[in-house]
């Protein structure tokens, strides 16, 4: 808060929970109550309390999907039919693309004719090698012919199973001549079109599926400032407020908070934030820039956020208590970039008591204050004020 007052001589303040930082310019005068010439001016000062303050950073990010799938074929062949819109939202196991079945069809008709005539032969083997059973315990036939009749029904059914495996081998073919998609999400373009051909595994991909709700948000820290954390942290001079995980708002490309209403800025109301989750921190430092990636959950019930937007997480690093700001304003700065602001003090300073002069018994007055040159250590911005540490 503000004030003004008739200050005289110089002033001196230590910052405690209570300080007073004048604002504006001054003029030190001699406050001899018989001197003529003595000059007043009214200057303005501020009072600092203490207070606590959660902490924010602000960190650049790019916006990415939860999950991305590429969806290739499996098969070769031409396409028929393209069963999506590009941008529209599909869900998994949804027939994105129709490859000509005609080959694979005949395939898995010519496979399941096959298995059922492996069948009947297996049935008539069955048959004999029971009555074999019952025959060669009697001794009706010679243990040759039993062996022999055995090795054909076993072989039989082994025919029986690789006809099986075979025509689900074709099944399989043939439904992947439809290809779905293999999660729920967005679909993008499609860079292919009817009538093109297509190959198994081929490594162009022919469209993109991208899950949208909720998002990802990958942020860059500097390793200094990650250290300094953790440090402020330990030492406890920094603390978190119980959460399991710092929370994270978002600030758009225009500025604007994303909020769940998104049209705050022109009804006036006040902005209902979505609040994002970190998760984890990277383990690796980036060689080339000496950062490390943080990653942030955040819901996307409007669709938003989109994969690649530029965004501005703020990051709650904690709360610092006791903390002082001092408004840019009543700081000043040497020739060596060294930030100082005048400080009010009913103490007199030390350099003024050598130069009393007969004065040493004079006493301020309830609105005079000494004022004195501080030297101060600036940690952050914050809100047009620094924060002094």
């Amino acid at each position: 808060m503000t004030k003004y007052k008739n200050i005289s001589k110089s002033l001196n303040i230590v910052l405690k929970s209570m300080c007073i930082f004048i604002v504006s310019a001054f003029i030190i005068s001699c406050n001899n109550e018989d001197n003529p010439k003595e000059t007043r001016l009214e200057v303005d000062y501020a009072i600092l309390q203490a207070q606590d303050l959660r902490l924010t950073k602000e960190l650049p990010g790019r916006v990415s999907a939860f999950n991305v799938s590429q969806v290739r074929p499996q098969v070769s062949g031409i396409i028929k039919e393209r069963l999506f819109e590009e941008g529209s939202d599909v869900k998994e196991g949804d027939v994105l693309y129709r490859i000509d079945p005609a080959l694979f069809q005949t395939a898995y008709n010519s496979a399941k004719a096959n298995l059922e005539g492996k069948e009947a032969i297996l049935g008539s083997t069955e048959l004999l090698a029971e009555r074999y059973e019952r025959l060669i315990k009697t001794h009706a036939i010679s243990k040759q012919d039993y062996d022999d009749v055995m090795a054909r029904y076993k072989q039989a059914k082994a025919d029986v199973d690789s006809a099986r495996e075979m025509l689900e081998n074709a099944k399989i073919n043939l439904d992947y001549t439809e290809v779905r998609s293999p999660i729920s999400g967005r679909i993008g373009r499609s860079f292919v079109t009817v009538g093109a051909l297509v190959t198994a595994n081929q490594p162009n991909y022919l469209s993109t599926v991208q899950q949208l709700t909720p998002v990802y948000v990958d942020v860059t820290q500097s390793t200094t400032e990650l250290i300094k954390l953790q440090r402020e942290l330990f030492n406890g001079s920094l603390y978190l407020r119980g959460e399991k995980s710092a929370n994270v708002k978002l600030k758009l490309e225009d500025g604007s908070f994303y909020t769940t209403n998104i049209d705050y800025t022109i009804t006036g109301e006040k902005p209902d934030f979505i609040i994002g989750k970190l998760l984890f921190s990277d383990i690796t430092v980036s060689e080339s820039t000496s950062a490390v990636t943080l990653r942030i959950l955040f819901e996307n019930p409007q669709n938003m956020l989109l994969p690649g937007m530029y965004v501005t997480a703020i990051v709650e690093e904690g709360v610092r208590e006791n903390s002082i700001l001092v408004p840019q304003s009543a700081t000043l700065k040497t020739t060596k970039s060294e930030p100082y602001v005048y400080i009010l003090t009913k103490e007199t300073p030390k350099d003024l008591d050598d130069k009393q002069d007969g004065n040493e018994d004079y006493k301020l007055k309830d609105e005079e204050y000494y004022v004195v040159r501080r030297n101060i250590e600036i940690d952050r911005d914050y809100k047009n004020n620094w924060l002094v540490s």
